[in-house]
């Protein structure tokens, strides 16, 4: 059966991808490929020799399903914490679709991301107390990834409203064949990386008035239960 996503409303949107909410779970989530933005438009922004790979290297969801299949199969329930499970594909009327699990907050609305966040309410001793966990995981297990960045984190909130974990939902794996080797070192400079990004994103804020910066990081809605 193929989902019909064209005249539903995404919740987010990335670089390269739209979110969805799947319409049979709400606690899963569809990205599929923008259609303003082929796989072709994307080998043609690369330069010399990146413009030579085919095109299924520029595949996010391709890469995304095995980076999370093999760190799934290698940790097991640990890497639950901070990262989604995969249910991998389905036919949708925008093509396929990876299906991940969504994070929603206690209250039933989809998590803000970790730049979203810190642009509203600052680095809170709760938000501050989650990165610092995020971070001594990410070094401990050795999680391969390109740079951590605050919009592709996600903040999950409990029922009090303080921040329960962070989950990173997109840019694993690194380019090439040693895309999933583990790597404490390696780990250990993106999670340094997070913290400088973060001091950056908070300067940013303290010297601009309500502007949000760009949309990456924005939800279009929350997909939130009606409330009485």
């Amino acid at each position: 059966m193929t989902l019909s996503l064209k005249e539903r409303a995404p919740f987010a949107q990335g670089g390269n991808r739209l979110c969805f909410v799947d319409p049979d779970h709400r606690d899963r989530c569809i990205k599929v490929r923008r259609p303003d933005f082929t796989l072709a438009d994307r080998r043609r922004k690369k330069g010399f020799p990146g413009n030579l790979r085919p095109l299924s290297w520029f595949d996010d969801n391709r890469e995304e399903h095995r980076v999370l299949t093999v760190l799934w199969r290698r940790h097991g329930a640990l890497l639950g914490a901070h990262l989604p499970r995969c249910h991998g594909f389905v036919d949708t009327d925008l093509g396929a679709g990876l299906v991940t699990e969504l994070i929603r907050d206690a209250d039933g609305a989809i998590s803000q991301t970790l730049k979203k966040v810190l642009w509203d309410d600052g680095l809170t001793p709760s938000c501050s107390r989650a990165v610092g966990v995020l971070g001594r995981f990410w070094i401990e297990q050795g999680i391969p990834s390109r740079d951590l960045l605050p919009h592709n984190i996600v903040a999950q909130r409990g029922a009090d409203g303080g921040l329960r974990r962070l989950v990173v939902i997109d840019g694993l794996g690194r380019p090439g064949l040693a895309g999933v080797r583990r790597s404490r070192s390696a780990a250990r400079r993106k999670v340094a990386n997070l913290h400088q990004r973060i001091e950056d994103l908070l300067t940013q804020r303290g010297a601009r008035a309500g502007a949000f910066p760009g949309y990456h990081g924005l939800l279009f809605h929350d997909d939130a239960p009606e409330r009485p």
